[in-house]
């Protein structure tokens, strides 16, 4: 029998405490996240994550990454300059090389989904 994940009440799941965001541009910036599903391969990863506002930087060299926005407001930036802002019920699929910064408009929570070479 084939085991079909259900991920129920995302907005309201606890992700512990928030800590320091490595990769902030503005001290203070905190992020919190947490896995719901990872596949036996170690490639596909599933799971919340929220921030705190502020600036960072992003380097998705090691894996492809879709991001559905429940909440918050997010203005991302690609290295050539070009902009999306995005808000709840937004999603972006951010290819394998995309590198730029995220703008932390407000406190955002999203469900991300990274894939990545099995391990």
């Amino acid at each position: 029998m084939i085991d079909l994940s259900v991920f129920t009440q995302l907005s309201g799941i606890d992700l512990g405490a928030l800590a320091d965001k490595p990769t902030t541009l503005n001290p203070g910036q905190q992020e919190a996240a947490t896995s719901l599903w990872t596949s036996p391969d170690g490639a596909l990863d599933i799971g919340l994550w929220e921030c705190t506002p502020g600036q960072f930087t992003a380097d998705r060299s090691a894996a492809a990454e879709f991001c559905y926005f429940l909440q918050g407001k997010i203005v991302m930036t690609q290295l050539d300059g070009t902009r999306r802002t995005l808000g709840p019920g937004d999603a972006i699929m951010l290819p394998r090389g995309w590198k730029g910064t995220w703008e932390i408009v407000e406190h955002t929570r999203k469900i991300y989904v990274f894939l990545a070479d099995p391990e």
